[in-house]
């Protein structure tokens, strides 16, 4: 039998500016060597609840008027400062959510992932070294040694998040704190961290408590689960008997949430809007005694493609593939080598000053709803402020657009003098959709719009889409590594590798037939199979 770890009991949490309690009597035993998930939308209390075990949240705003959190019997709620600073980091580690703003982006790899070793061990950054470089080697970091110098931009995002796997791990925890570890990670390095973790877990006897909303990654690694709503813990049960016969009727909602149904059918007499041939992006870098810039190999690499109107190409690779190279490229927003005709106009070698114009037909939507919209502007001039460098500058003619637009993304009008922060993430990626609507594009590249949503709010944004796509006759190129989304959005599908293009066809064919091995270990990393 598995020894409790922590106990957590009838917790209550509120903060002093609320009237009611962010999270009513949760209760719930993390046991030794077992994972526990913590599932559920945004807003329902799982980060909450995770940062409350080791008294994570601001003291002078927040109270714990009902529970207890027991560790090995000891009640964490009247421990002492020092007492917690003794145990967090050291037998409790915690993976934070965002690897990129959870790094210090001013110390090196070696100096962040010694701080704990330092702190708690009283080790000197020399003595850290050789541990330091065992757990990069741990985690699957290549070379490590080279590595140490590194700052976090300089890595892809799966190595950022390993890289906060290794701080967490760095005095082997009894307790993982895992806070969406694999969220805007591709298929195959979710699969690569999901079985990372599992290893370290034998391997240390380690407790995992995961918080996410990605319901397929909790059923492979999960032995039990609790399913917030509200604040309300409405489910506590084995994993393999949550999902075979749920109880509560929002736990059946969360679990029928998954991406479905098929985009509408082309028209087809509908002509060819964007072609690309041969096109080709080098990123130079500064080597060498005297820092002369150097190319290095092509990030996309001979690309050819076509996309009609009205219609969906979903784009698809790993993290450092060349998709979104490619996108901003079709845009002329980095330079590039070979063809893009876009309406039959050769725009590969137009100025800047020639192309300006043509953008309002050729818009993009960004992946981070909660970075790409600006927090000093309202809606309003978020919305309006393309409209006006596309020379519509009627105050009331900017009124009217604005309003259609949030009308069309099932936004209010009325809240067009709001700002961003006001929004939950999927109002935002709203408001950046009608931001490109705006315009009356014909061409909409959406990189990666989902996936830092729940996956209900990613079936509304899904539907909306589409929705939008036949009413507008929209062609969109659809960036994601979410193959179940990109599969519910896409008449065809292109996989890209290391900037290349492996395969490509109609979607149905190409997921239930794929005749690449690559494509084919997508889909088996993503779990996905043919209906």
């Amino acid at each position: 039998m598995a020894s409790t770890l922590i106990s957590v009991r009838q917790l209550s949490i509120q903060f002093n500016t609320d009237t009611a309690p962010a999270v009513s009597n949760v209760s719930f035993d993390i046991e030794a060597g077992k994972t526990l998930a913590l599932v559920g939308e945004s807003g329902s209390g799982k980060s909450i609840t995770a940062l409350s075990l080791m008294r994570l949240l601001p003291e002078t705003q927040v109270q714990y008027p009902d529970g207890s959190i027991s560790y090995h019997g000891e009640n964490l709620l009247s421990a002492s400062e020092s007492r917690m600073q003794q145990l967090r980091g050291s037998r409790v580690g915690i993976i934070f959510q965002e690897p990129m703003t959870s790094l210090n982006p001013l110390h090196t790899l070696e100096k962040q992932i010694s701080e704990t070793l330092r702190i708690h061990k009283g080790f000197s950054l020399a003595a850290c070294r050789p541990r330091v470089i065992e757990l990069l080697n741990l985690v699957g970091i290549d070379k490590p040694e080279q590595r140490l110098g590194h700052y976090p931009h300089q890595l892809s995002g799966g190595q950022r998040q390993r890289v906060m796997i290794a701080m967490a791990l760095a005095n082997e925890p009894e307790l993982l704190i895992a806070d969406e570890p694999t969220t805007a990670l591709d298929v195959t390095i979710q699969q690569q961290i999901l079985d990372l973790l599992q290893s370290l877990q034998h391997k240390l006897n380690m407790a995992i408590l995961l918080i996410s909303h990605d319901l397929n990654v909790v059923r492979r690694v999960a032995d039990r689960i609790c399913v917030m709503h509200k604040g309300e813990l409405l489910e506590n049960r084995p994993c393999a008997e949550l999902f075979a016969a749920p109880q509560h009727e929002y736990t059946r909602q969360l679990l029928a949430a998954e991406p479905e149904g098929r985009p509408h059918p082309i028209n087809t007499r509908a002509g060819e809007l964007l072609r690309t041939h041969g096109l080709k992006v080098h990123f130079s870098s500064p080597q060498g005694l005297f820092r002369r810039r150097q190319s290095a190999p092509a990030t996309v690499a001979g690309i050819d493609l076509h996309l009609r109107s009205g219609e969906t190409l979903g784009i698809v690779g790993e993290s450092g593939s060349g998709k979104t190279t490619l996108a901003l490229a079709i845009l002329r927003l980095i330079r590039s080598q070979g063809d893009i005709v876009f309406k039959g106009l050769p725009i590969s070698s137009w100025k800047q000053k020639r192309i300006t114009p043509l953008r309002k037909q050729m818009q993009i939507v960004f992946q981070d709803p909660y970075g790409s919209l600006s927090p000093r502007m309202s809606l309003f001039e978020i919305i309006a402020e393309g409209l006006a460098i596309q020379g519509c500058r009627c105050a009331q003619e900017q009124i009217s657009r604005v309003s259609q637009a949030l009308q069309d993304v099932g936004l209010d009008p009325a809240v067009q003098h709001r700002y961003p922060h006001e929004f939950s993430g999927g109002q935002r990626q709203r408001i950046a959709i009608a931001r490109a609507l705006a315009l009356k594009p014909e061409l909409i590249i959406l990189d990666e719009p989902t996936s830092a949503l729940d996956r209900t709010v990613q079936k509304q944004i899904i539907e909306l889409l589409r929705d939008l796509q036949q009413r507008y006759n929209l062609s969109y190129l659809f960036i994601s590594h979410d193959l179940a989304v990109v599969r519910a959005m896409s008449h065809r599908v292109m996989v890209i590798q290391q900037g290349k293009v492996v395969e490509s066809g109609a979607t149905e064919t190409l997921f239930s037939k794929p005749q690449r091995s690559y494509t084919r270990r997508l889909l088996a990393a993503a779990a996905l199979k043919a209906d």
